[in-house]
């Protein structure tokens, strides 16, 4: 699999989402992408309980740990690349949690307008 360029929305090198537990695509801590990420994991969020559940509930459930993976389940405050779409469907549900910009990768525009994770932001000025 031939990664994209690693950038972000703001068309600089993408920082790292999360290494504990790793995320990404590519399980390297960043929310990188390819042509074969169908669901396009390139929007790099902090977790919340209330999107944990909402999640669950939408048939993704983040925080029952999974062993046989490694995964040790998401909590509250942690930084996770989340699916692009989920993303979108979570906004227009209420339900969106706030995003890390510098993390976010720049694919995730095809799908999710800037200026609306802009106002999710956690990493603006």
């Amino acid at each position: 699999m031939k990664r994209d360029k690693s950038v972000n929305v703001f068309g600089e090198e993408l920082v790292m989402c999360g290494d504990n537990p790793v995320t990404g695509f590519f399980r390297d801590g960043k929310c990188n992408t390819c042509s074969d990420d169908v669901g396009s994991h390139t929007v790099c969020i902090e977790a919340t309980r209330e999107f944990l559940e909402y999640s669950r509930f939408r048939g993704n459930d983040l925080s029952t740990p999974v062993p046989a993976f490694g995964f040790k389940g998401l909590r509250p405050g942690d930084s996770w690349c989340l699916c692009a779409s989920r993303w979108l469907e979570a906004h227009e549900n209420n339900m969106a949690p706030k995003v890390h910009l510098t993390r976010t990768h720049i694919k995730a525009l095809d799908i999710v307008p800037l200026e609306l994770l802009k106002q999710y932001a956690v990493d603006l000025n």
